[in-house]
């Protein structure tokens, strides 16, 4: 099966083009399908240099938002153009290692089949400044305590997982880091494995720790409400074999693309 690598970018000049040619090197060719990257309304020479790569490399792909839109809904409009069974993403500022992407994907089950169908990064040996590293332990802790998740690691990009059931979950403004969560609320089952944390090279955060914790603390009592409303029906009984359920009519074109590659 292939995989696309979807990358949310804004304002990463310096950062982005080095990152996409990591990504080409890092995932052998017969398994890599596409990077997209998607720019959420830079205002900076993020979109040429995507741009200059795609001009040499077929398998590399720039999406413009009009305006800023936000990472969630970067990460979606990525996952809705990917043309693969599998998804990976990483942040835009390089401080995700795409060499961990094969390490991910190993434990990644395949669609269809069972086994993971989320594995998640969890950073080691943080590079952050002390301010955001103990904002994120703190943050972490409290969304352990209310989600229940196990998800040591709510704010690291790299993650894997099966496309088809990402596109049914709910969306809404940050959901990336409450994917596990939701994963699991839809009754998959989530890994996590360790991965490299580097420093910013170029560039500025586009967060701080006030807007993450208000955002974060309002985003949690919705998880907790979409919870308690959520049912899956467990399917015990298909004449045609395994159900699956599918999206509206320009999603279910890629996925039977999909489900032919996994068979």
């Amino acid at each position: 099966m292939t995989v696309a690598v979807v990358i949310p970018a804004l304002n990463e000049e310096g950062n982005i083009g080095r990152l996409v040619e990591e990504t080409l090197r890092a995932i052998a060719p017969e398994i890599l399908g596409e990077v997209i990257v998607i720019d959420d309304g830079s205002t900076d020479g993020t979109g040429a240099e995507i741009k200059a790569l795609a001009a040499r490399d077929p398998r590399v792909r720039y999406i413009r938002h009009r305006a800023r839109s936000g990472q969630s809904a970067a990460i979606r409009t990525g996952v809705l153009a990917a043309q693969c069974p599998l998804i990976a993403t990483m942040d835009g500022d390089g401080q995700n290692d795409p060499a961990d992407l094969p390490n991910l994907l190993k434990s990644l089950g395949t669609p269809g089949k069972g086994g993971p169908a989320l594995v998640g990064g969890v950073r080691v040996k943080r590079k952050a400044v002390g301010s955001r590293r103990i904002a994120s332990l703190l943050g972490n802790r409290a969304r352990a305590a209310i989600l229940k998740d196990q998800c040591p690691d709510s704010g690291c990009g790299i993650k894997v997982f099966w496309r088809e059931a990402y596109l049914r979950l709910p969306f809404f403004t940050s959901m990336h880091r409450f994917m596990p969560a939701l994963f699991q609320m839809y009754s998959h089952k989530v890994e996590y494995v360790p991965v490299n944390d580097r420093p910013r090279i170029a560039g500025q955060s586009k967060y701080t720790n006030f807007n993450r914790a208000l955002l974060g603390i309002y985003d949690m009592i919705g998880i907790v409400w979409l919870r308690r409303r959520t049912r899956v029906p467990e399917i015990i009984e298909d004449t045609l074999g395994v159900a699956r359920l599918r999206e509206a009519a320009p999603i279910r074109r890629v996925a039977t693309v999909a489900s032919r590659q996994t068979h």
